[in-house]
């Protein structure tokens, strides 16, 4: 019997090859949730730096919410990255959910973004 974080890993990986095989030169918009916490990064086409990242511990989101384990927070994650990405004229990524069911905060955060102006 696997546990769950050994299933999360295959999900992750099998998930990983699918975007990187039809990705195409875009940006890769990753997300990882734990318990307290919400994270997203905008990766750029290779895939081995960071352009920008927002989390529930960043000076401009902690102030603005309460808790960073809920689905206001990951609203508010969404809109900063989203915000952040069209200042630098990235209007188009990849959606990465790093093996993370898409529900919960993980779609609040990913619908968020759409609002916003991110194009996924």
């Amino acid at each position: 019997m696997k546990t769950p974080v050994q299933l999360r890993q295959i999900r992750k990986s099998r998930q990983r090859f699918k975007l990187v095989n039809m990705s195409k030169g875009r940006c890769r918009l990753l997300v990882h949730r734990s318990n307290n916490h919400i994270y997203a990064q905008i990766l750029d086409e290779s895939g081995n730096s960071t352009v920008m990242s927002v989390s529930t511990l960043s000076k401009n989101v902690r102030g603005a919410i309460k808790n960073g384990g809920n689905k206001a927070a990951a609203a508010h994650v969404g809109k900063e990255i989203a915000l952040m990405a069209k200042k630098r004229g990235i209007s188009t990524v990849v959606f990465d959910r790093s093996g993370f069911l898409y529900h919960g905060r993980v779609k609040i955060l990913a619908d968020s973004a759409r609002e916003n102006g991110l194009d996924f």
